[in-house]
């Protein structure tokens, strides 16, 4: 969403209005295609900034840590999700599996290291870092590639299939990744878009 001092830009239909903010709950809409342009919440950016820290956190938890025990006839071997991709690693599933380590681990990791580096310094009170407002549009592109979500729950559906076959222990990296779901399901929620902007215009 680009703005001006007195004018925003519908994201969806590029339309241009006057900017007026709305007070705290309510919403700004484009009179052309309804898509929602302001909705200013209060958000405390010290949470934000907690919370990125925890999901940078949990995300290397969950790479290194064992994901999976499986057990079948006497036998067991534990898994971490980058001894996964290192599995198939080679000839042309190489390729998928960049993709896929990419999306689960690397994306996710680049989106809270870049939000940890636009908010810390704001939530500190301090002048924000150079390029503070290129760091946070790279953020918010990564947003749609960012798929932990939709690992976890390709994971449960693969395991309905597995359970039938062998015995299945969760490892803690599993977990961790059920917590890491939530956590930036919950971060995405608090996170304020256009009070941080505001912030940075104002820094």
């Amino acid at each position: 969403m680009e703005a001006t001092p007195d004018l925003i830009a519908c994201p969806t239909c590029d339309a241009l209005w006057r900017k007026t903010m709305p007070q705290e709950g309510e919403r700004a809409v484009c009179g052309r295609c309804h898509t929602v342009l302001l909705a200013p919440k209060s958000s405390n950016l010290s949470v934000v900034a907690a919370l990125s820290l925890t999901v940078a956190v949990l995300l290397i938890g969950t790479t290194f840590l064992p994901f999976l025990r499986i057990s079948v006839r006497g036998l067991s071997n534990d898994s971490s999700i980058l001894d996964a991709a290192l599995a198939f690693s080679a000839g042309l599933t190489t390729p998928l599996v960049v993709a896929t380590a990419a999306m689960v681990v690397f994306l996710p990791l680049c989106r809270v290291l870049l939000l940890l580096y636009v908010v810390a310094p704001i939530a500190a009170g301090r002048k924000p870092f150079r390029s503070a407002g290129t760091a946070f549009r790279w953020a918010e592109d990564l947003k749609p590639w960012s798929m932990a979500e939709i690992f976890i729950l390709g994971c449960a559906v693969a395991l309905v299939k597995v359970t039938e076959l062998a015995q299945v222990v969760f490892g803690p990296a599993f977990w961790l990744f059920v917590i890491l779901v939530i956590v930036t399901v919950f971060q995405d929620g608090v996170l304020n878009r256009w009070s941080i902007w505001q912030s940075l215009e104002r820094k």
